[in-house]
């Protein structure tokens, strides 16, 4: 698929060296626009887009779709090329621990592959920032886990599913960070993507299970009183029961919304 247009050949090539600016509203809209198109599929790798059709398209300025193709460029979506324009590129090559990415792959007919990703990753990484956090957090980090999960039993007995989100994303965010592991702790975004992704989809239980919300006391627990391997054990809980609670997602191959 190509979008034509008459444009000077290297005026693509321009729009990627722009110095980054912060996205007015009008940015954001059109980079929503283009990344869920590119992320969708919608627009296919090997796409050749150009500028002046994208201005047309959208309605904006070229300063506009210039600086949106800079931030695409820069998330490994989209490539110029010279003497051809602007080319979207395959997934192979996008960044995909960016947090904007994410929410277009969650967004997008891909997102169940996206969720299982996801899931595995964390399955992987999760368990083992609980056992380094178990040995390396400070007391009061340990306190505030504790405080955190007995808050997030309370909000999921209760029902509030806008609060357990707000919990359960602090929760996690602690525990990498509290792995003293600088790489895990940088994971906290890609969790909050993923949490955030399965309330929005409708795939977390209004009122999570009593077991889960145990397993998340016990990761906290383990950590206050030092027991690495009851906290691996614990975490490795939560991300087993999470892959149970999709795992009609993965046999059926869709989700609704």
């Amino acid at each position: 698929m190509t979008i034509d247009a008459q444009l000077p050949p290297d005026d693509e090539a321009a729009a990627l060296a722009i110095p980054g600016i912060a996205l007015s509203g009008l940015h954001a809209r059109v980079l929503d626009s283009l990344g869920l198109a590119i992320c969708s599929s919608e627009l296919a790798p090997g796409t050749i887009v150009r500028i002046d059709e994208l201005e047309e398209r959208h309605g904006v300025s070229r300063s506009v779709v210039r600086e949106t193709l800079r931030v695409l460029s820069s998330m490994g979506l989209v490539a110029s090329r010279r003497r051809v324009g602007v080319q979207i590129l395959p997934s192979s090559e996008w960044n995909l621990y960016d947090p904007q990415v994410i929410r277009w792959r969650l967004a997008s007919p891909g997102r169940i592959s996206q969720l299982r990703s996801l899931t595995e990753l964390r399955t992987a990484i999760e368990p083992e920032a609980a056992r380094l956090a178990a040995i390396r957090v400070p007391l009061t980090g340990a306190s505030d886990l504790m405080g955190l999960a007995g808050k997030l039993w309370a909000a999921g007995k209760q029902g509030d599913q806008d609060e357990f989100l707000t919990l359960d994303i602090e929760f996690h965010r602690l525990v990498l960070s509290s792995s003293g592991n600088e790489m895990f702790g940088k994971l906290h975004t890609l969790v909050t993507e993923v949490l955030t992704g399965r309330t929005n989809y409708g795939l977390m239980p209004s009122h999570p299970h009593s077991e889960a919300l145990q397993m998340h006391m016990d990761v906290a627990s383990s950590i206050q009183r030092g027991n690495p391997d009851g906290a691996h054990d614990a975490m490795l809980g939560i991300m087993q029961r999470a892959f149970a609670e999709m795992s009609s997602i993965w046999e059926t191959g869709s989700v609704d919304g």
